[in-house]
């Protein structure tokens, strides 16, 4: 770490039930809710691996396992695979329109239908509009909403946020019953064009782990670097 870094001041939780591998738990480090958190000091922290939800800055602490590794897209040199080719081909009519917010009652709907659906298991389960607002509608600065239409329904939302050297997916929700668009992999590859139109290097993804089925879908995009040991590889 920069002594930048290293100068602030951070809590760790008591372990707690980890959400992703069973058996296991988590322990996890939160930067001081008080520091103010410039775009310049968020990319520092991305670098080293936290992530933001709400307005936390976070990684993991787990003294016994290292199994959530943070991983981004290197841009310029990715290219999508015929899978990918295809769903950028046939989401072709999709329009995409940044907003101000995310707080109208049909954002929160599909939010609300998609935990439901697709994330009962977790720990964001049962959708509320409090837990929403706070995950997703606490922006910073550098805070982007995308509305992703045909026509005019609604079909996904992303929420990133713009840093100085990439775009950090901070989270990404859509219709569950609109299988055949596959629209999780297409706001991503949305997501990788937009950063080389901002000549920015990387889309962070957060964390990876091998086990975790849910999170499989993150090693399709290539090359995928990874934090491991201090550094990217």
């Amino acid at each position: 770490m920069t002594s930048k870094l290293k100068d602030l001041k951070v809590y760790t939780t008591y372990p707690h039930t980890c959400s992703y591998l069973p058996n296991k738990e988590a322990t996890t480090l939160f930067v001081d809710p008080r520091q103010n958190i410039d775009v310049a000091l968020y990319t520092s922290l991305s670098l080293v691996g936290f992530r933001r939800s709400g307005n936390h800055l976070y990684r993991p602490h787990c003294t016994r396992c290292n199994e959530c590794i943070p991983a981004r897209i290197v841009v310029n040199d990715f290219l999508p695979n015929r899978s990918q080719r295809r769903t950028i081909k046939r989401n072709q009519d999709i329009h995409i329109e940044l907003c101000d917010s995310i707080l109208s009652q049909d954002a929160y709907n599909l939010y609300s239908k998609y935990i439901t659906l697709r994330h009962a298991d977790g720990d964001m389960y049962p959708p509320t509009r409090e837990q929403y607002e706070s995950f997703l509608n606490n922006a910073l600065t550098c805070t982007e909403y995308y509305k992703f239409k045909y026509k005019e329904k609604l079909l996904a939302i992303s929420v990133i946020d713009v840093l100085n050297d990439g775009i950090s997916a901070i989270y990404t929700f859509f219709d569950p019953d609109i299988e055949d668009r596959s629209l999780g992999s297409y706001s991503i590859l949305w997501q990788v064009e937009y950063a080389k139109a901002l000549s920015l290097n990387y889309v962070y993804l957060g964390y990876w782990i091998k086990d975790c089925q849910k999170m499989s879908y993150k090693s399709l995009f290539k090359p995928l670097q990874l934090y491991k040991k201090g550094d990217w590889h």
